[in-house]
């Protein structure tokens, strides 16, 4: 999508959301839609309707931050979304933003972050770089992600799993919450490095074989994928319930570590360690998969 088009969408459906009655405007006559008019936010973030306008129109040159944090309190835009429009602000610079080295392709994983992973037995741990692709793990979180990661279609991808493969919807029992968060996550990083060509043409593959995500990602959601809650349905343990935390690589922005674990004592918990058992035998877990697939296709 063209840099402008995504600003425009971006503030459009902000600007929509937005009721009179949500912003304090009293008596604002008949609407065909029940959003603000592009005067009304101009008013309330303190600039004309026509510098608005041109914000709206794509052109976030020379904003300055004090206009966008205006324009952020009047949209009541969260802090993904706020830093989603600064991330557009930037791109619109006078010139080009540069592309972040891809080093999720170009560095290898280091002996010591496998020991460190590997070291790490009683919590399923993974690494995943900004276009979803599965970097590293240790046996547990290999275990855990196996019906992704056994499936060459998906080519080792969260995205391309989700949309494209049915059994997403049996491993992921919320797959509606769980595909919007990752949308929403896949447009924060889209804007904050617009000229990713392997994350834009993931996008654009994505668009183009799945309405689900062509759906999703007309909305323009954006989110931080911090932490949460995750639920599946592993097919050799059966359902778990766990709490993960995201973690910054300060040496690589483009990769991500996720650690999950479960409620001690819980159901979860004992699954956890079943799986964490089963993992010492990967033949096991694959066949749990294998099974499970037949099972579905039969």
């Amino acid at each position: 999508m063209d840099h402008q088009d995504e600003v425009t969408d971006f503030l459009r459906t902000r600007r929509d959301r937005i009721t009179p009655d949500q912003a304090g405007i009293i008596g604002g006559g008949r609407r065909r839609v029940p959003g603000l008019r592009r005067e009304e936010v101009a008013m309330l973030t303190g600039v004309s309707v026509e510098y608005y306008a041109r914000m709206e129109r794509g052109d976030l040159r020379g904003v300055s931050l004090e206009v966008l944090d205006a324009l952020a309190r009047t949209l009541r835009l969260n802090e993904a979304e706020t830093d989603h429009l600064a991330d557009l602000a930037k791109a619109a610079g006078p010139t080009p933003p540069r592309m972040r080295r891809s080093k999720a392709r170009e560095q290898a994983v280091s002996a010591e972050l496998q020991r460190f992973l590997d070291a790490v037995t009683g919590a399923p741990m993974y690494v995943r770089d900004r276009r979803l692709d599965f970097v590293a793990a240790n046996a547990l979180g290999r275990a855990l992600y196996a019906p992704m990661l056994d499936d060459p279609a998906n080519q080792g991808n969260t995205a391309r799993f989700t949309f494209l493969s049915p059994a997403s919807r049996v491993f992921f029992p919320d797959w509606e919450v769980n595909a919007d968060d990752l949308v929403a996550t896949l447009r924060t990083y889209a804007g904050q490095n617009p000229l990713d060509k392997p994350l834009t043409d993931l996008i654009g593959e994505l668009v183009c074989r799945s309405d689900a995500f062509r759906l999703r990602w007309a909305r323009h959601d954006v989110r931080h994928h911090r932490t949460g809650l995750k639920r599946m349905r592993h097919p050799a343990v059966g359902d778990l319930e766990l709490s993960y935390q995201a973690m910054e690589f300060p040496a690589n922005p483009d990769w991500f570590m996720f650690a999950f674990t479960a409620e001690p004592g819980s159901p979860s918990d004992e699954r956890i360690k079943l799986l964490g058992s089963l993992a010492a035998t990967p033949e096991l877990v694959q066949e749990a998969g294998r099974r499970d697939r037949r099972e579905r296709q039969g």
